[in-house]
C-alpha cells in the first residue's frame, strides 16, 4: 500500500500536513511515485497515518497548489503528468539542504572556501567528480 512509504513522527516539529508534503515530493522526487501514481484517497490516507481527514486534504492541497499533483473530483488524486516534476522538486531539495549547510558551516565558523572544500571532498566520495577516494 502507497502509504506505507510515508511514516510521521510526532515528535517532528513540524505540522502533520508537512510532513506529509515533504514525503510526498520525495516519493515524487525520486521516481517511486511516476506522473499517473495515484496517492491514497484522502481518508485512507487519514485512517492509515491515524491523522485528521483535514489535515491530509491540507496536504493534497499544497501539493496541488506546487501542480505536483491533479484531483479529479470524483476520481481521486495522482501524480501529475509534467515531466518536469521530479527535476523541480529535487532541485528544490536540493536548495534546502545547501542553505542549512551554509547556515551551519557559519556556526561552525567555516569561511565559504573552507565549505566549497567540504563538499568537493564529499562529492569526491560519492563519486560525483570523478576522482573516487580509495
Amino acid at each position: 500500500m502507497p502509504s506505507d512509504l510515508i511514516i510521521l513522527s510526532r515528535a517532528d516539529g513540524r505540522p502533520m500536513y508537512q510532513q506529509i508534503v515533504e514525503q510526498i515530493r520525495r516519493l515524487i522526487g525520486a521516481g517511486e511515485w511516476k506522473p499517473g501514481h495515484p496517492l491514497p484517497s484522502i481518508r485512507q490516507l487519514a485512517v492509515d497515518l491515524q491523522v485528521s481527514v483535514i489535515t491530509v486534504k491540507r496536504a493534497y492541497f499544497e501539493l496541488e497548489l506546487e501542480g505536483l499533483i491533479v484531483t479529479q473530483h470524483g476520481k481521486g488524486s495522482e501524480v501529475a503528468s509534467d515531466p518536469q516534476v521530479g527535476v523541480r522538486v529535487n532541485e528544490r531539495d536540493l536548495t534546502e539542504h545547501l542553505e542549512e549547510a551554509v547556515r551551519i558551516a557559519a556556526i561552525l565558523g567555516m569561511s565559504p572556501r573552507q565549505l566549497q572544500a567540504r563538499l568537493l571532498e564529499i562529492a569526491n566520495e560519492f563519486g560525483l567528480t570523478g576522482k573516487k577516494r580509495a
